[in-house]
């Protein structure tokens, strides 16, 4: 008989497929030899905690296997859906055979949803994993933030807060994914068109452990001291002020240009899918 709360989980990363399908599509648990069981080739974390690797291990050593992996049966063997920590751990282990759930899967565009939402609904991956799993889920399954949103059961905005994060530089992504800091400095640095500044504040943050408001006031005081002579003077205070209000809420490049009788707000968007972040803010 299938796994009926197994069901629930996977109609919930697919909510298209009907009750009744999902328990059909699901069959008991098998013992299948780990030999047989192939990598999760859309597998989106990119690094696996050694410590907690270990730990896993040992109590899988002590337990046993309390929760059994999902897998799907390929030609002549198996190919991982969600448990890659406990297949590692469990090979480590020399185990010969592991208890799995086998899901019938109709294609890799199912397969790649399935395993990216799965692992993203997983509390203990870093921002930038997370990022680039939506990212996947946007261009690999042809999805739009709204139903990546509804997939993984996220406000968009939070969504389009992930996606953004993938416009810092490489080597401080990688930062990131160590734990050096966390979202709210991402989204801080991301707003720092200085890319000098920009990284002058990420290696305090990494040396200092600074806070994010602290970031926030490093970049409007760096900012300010970049400003060219006589560039103050010309944009009154309450200008500048608005300009930084608007950057940190709208998390991009705002510049406000004062006329005689009003005025013009610019504000930057960086692909079709922030253009579309920003319309959702601004109504």
């Amino acid at each position: 008989m299938a796994n009926k709360r197994l069901g629930k989980g996977l109609r919930a990363l697919i909510p298209d497929i009907p009750a009744e399908e999902t328990e059909e599509r699901i069959s008991s648990i098998h013992e299948i030899e780990v030999s047989r069981i192939r990598p999760n080739p859309f597998q989106p974390r990119e690094n696996f905690d050694e410590k907690a690797l270990e730990d896993l291990k040992n109590s899988i050593a002590e337990k046993g296997i309390i929760q059994p992996v999902t897998v799907r049966k390929v030609d002549d063997g198996y190919e991982l859906i969600a448990g890659e920590r406990r297949l590692r751990a469990i090979t480590a282990l020399d185990f010969e055979k592991v208890p799995a759930y086998v899901f019938e899967v109709s294609s890799d565009e199912e397969m790649l949803e399935l395993s990216l939402i799965e692992n993203i609904q997983r509390e203990d991956l870093n921002p930038i994993d997370i990022a680039k799993g939506y990212n996947k889920l946007l261009t690999d399954c042809n999805l739009t933030q709204d139903q990546v949103s509804k997939r993984v059961g996220k406000e968009r905005s939070t969504v389009a807060n992930f996606l953004r994060l993938l416009k810092l530089p490489e080597h401080i992504q990688e930062s990131m994914r160590r734990g050096d800091l966390n979202m709210g400095h991402g989204r801080a640095l991301i707003t720092i068109e200085d890319k000098e500044l920009q990284n002058k504040i990420w290696k305090k943050i990494v040396k200092d452990k600074i806070s994010v408001r602290d970031v926030e006031r490093l970049a409007k005081k760096g900012s300010s001291k970049k400003e060219k002579p006589g560039k103050i003077e010309d944009k009154p205070y309450y200008i500048v002020e608005a300009e930084e209000k608007m950057r940190m809420f709208l998390g991009t490049q705002v510049r406000v240009k004062a006329g005689k009788k009003g005025g013009t707000i610019e504000i930057e968007y960086y692909s079709d899918s922030d253009l579309e972040r920003l319309l959702e803010f601004l109504q």
